[in-house]
């Protein structure tokens, strides 16, 4: 019997997985629940100005990243320039900026807290050291926790003597290697590292396991770029390919069922369409597959995805917003982070990305358009005058503290719209709003990640509850994982 594919999912895992087994022969067909490729890094428009969904700072398109890697295979390179400043980060104390270089950038830091600075600059030496190891495997990109045995010699393969050095910190959090640094207690430079890791590992420095730490302070440094229109370049660049190369794309395709008969896995669209396929790749949340599932199959997931399903995330509101740059009396700057000091969520801490001017494909000459979010328990979004309550609270939050760094700010918006839980449930399918993948903890994380092997016989599973975990990178890596147990083949 010939094998043909079958992706479910047109965000940056799916996309990634579909769009390289098409350029490697392989039939494949797409189905996208939305009329919009990218998921939570793609796009929507109202009048003149288009927004970024979610995901709005490009990475891994640097030579050797994720994406630049998946780019050259299909044969559509990107070829931008990272930025040399990448963003603003504005706490309470202070207003740190993160520079690509990494001796600017620690310097910078050190500056801010000259009786430590010793400290942070061994701290700092430490965590690039380490980061530059790990970055080693990010070539081969083994996959954790192996299922196979061709993935285990792959991983045992993978490994070099470096990497023994690695092993003292498998088991450590950033918080430890800080109090080993005499850091621990250095509470405005922890603020500061947990702004950054709250955006990319969904937890702060107490938590987060210290590998995948190091490697989410660094990887500014190899290359964070601004992407002309947004991320969503990414998703039409593999969409474009995937039907270059025969390739189907179906848009407004919503899959309701998912049934195993004999060798084949048969799906049911929301319009009665069936398709069938050998292999099948989910690149849709996975607290969805018991909706998809009949209990049967789901009895038979792996444990760490039936636990994974269970689990929680956070949620987010996200505020769209244009604004007229001429009452500004400069403009936006492409990235920003604001603390206020009230904690890592519902306003206390939030991400803020605006077109820079000249990008007319986001907004027309003189308009810029922001996109705003700030991480929120669910617990907070329960019953319809709590949810419009924490919208209107979360939504004052944000403005008033970009109020108070641009007095100016309030009198040029011109468009305002926000993205709470129940949107981002009903555009992009995230159930209950959970979006950013699972907090990289130590009992999340490397070996006690979800594997992308379903558990069920040519299944697989991709995107940002998957190994490596969230963001695009992560999102884009569990996808080629995907798509290399499908062919058997490295592909990248």
């Amino acid at each position: 019997m010939a094998r043909t594919v079958l992706v479910i999912g047109a965000g940056i895992g799916g996309l990634t997985a579909g769009s390289l087994l098409a350029k490697a022969g392989w039939p494949v067909t797409l189905l996208e629940a939305s009329s919009e490729l990218g998921g939570c890094a793609g796009k929507f428009k109202r009048h003149k100005y288009l927004f970024p969904a979610g995901a709005t700072l490009g990475m891994g398109i640097e030579p050797g990243g994720i994406h630049e890697r998946v780019f050259r295979f299909l044969g559509k390179p990107m070829a931008i320039e990272p930025l040399e400043q990448v963003m603003e980060m504005v706490h309470p104390e202070a207003t740190f900026v993160f520079h690509k270089d990494r001796v600017r950038h620690v310097d910078g830091i050190a500056a801010h807290f000259p009786e430590y600075s010793d400290q942070i600059h061994t701290f700092y030496k430490e965590i690039y050291q380490t980061a530059a190891i790990v970055r080693t495997l990010m070539d081969p990109l083994p996959v954790l926790p192996p299922s196979t045995a061709a993935e285990w010699a792959f991983l045992a393969k993978s490994i070099r003597p470096k990497h023994v050095k690695l092993l003292p910190f498998f088991n450590q959090t950033l918080g430890h290697r800080l109090k080993k640094h005499g850091l621990g207690d250095l509470q405005e430079f922890r603020h500061m590292l947990d702004g950054l890791l709250i955006d990319s590992m969904q937890t702060g420095s107490e938590d987060v396991a210290y590998l995948l730490a190091a490697v989410a302070l660094d990887i500014y440094h190899e290359g964070a770029y601004y992407v002309p229109g947004g991320l969503y370049r990414f998703s039409e660049l593999m969409g474009d390919s995937l039907k270059d190369n025969g390739g189907v794309l179906k848009k407004r395709r919503t899959l309701e069922k998912l049934e195993r008969k004999g060798n084949l896995w048969m799906a049911t669209d929301h319009r009665g369409n069936v398709y069938e396929a050998t292999d099948v790749i989910l690149n849709v949340p996975i607290q969805q597959l018991p909706k998809i599932l009949a209990p049967e199959l789901v009895s038979k997931l792996k444990v760490s995805l039936r636990d994974g399903i269970a689990g929680e995330t956070w949620a987010t509101l996200t505020l769209y917003l244009a604004v007229d740059s001429a009452k500004l009396k400069e403009p936006l700057p492409a990235f920003r982070q604001i603390s206020t000091g009230d904690g890592l969520a519902e306003g206390g801490h939030f991400f803020m990305s605006s077109s820079v001017p000249g990008d007319e494909l986001r907004a027309p000459e003189g308009f810029q358009t922001v996109t705003i979010s700030t991480h929120s328990r669910t617990d907070q979004w329960i019953g319809k005058e709590k949810y419009e309550e924490t919208r209107a609270v979360l939504t004052e939050r944000m403005l008033q503290a970009i109020q108070d760094a641009i007095p100016e700010f309030r009198e040029a918006i011109v468009h305002m719209e926000s993205g709470a839980p129940k949107a981002w449930e009903r555009f992009a399918g995230r159930p209950n709003g959970f979006v950013g993948g699972f907090p990289q903890t130590l009992d999340a994380a490397l070996f006690n990640s979800i594997s992308h092997h379903s558990g069920l016989p040519n299944l697989y599973v991709c995107g940002d509850h998957i190994f490596p975990g969230g963001g695009t990178i992560g999102a884009a890596a569990s996808g080629i994982h995907a798509a290399r147990s499908v062919s058997g083949e490295r592909l990248v």
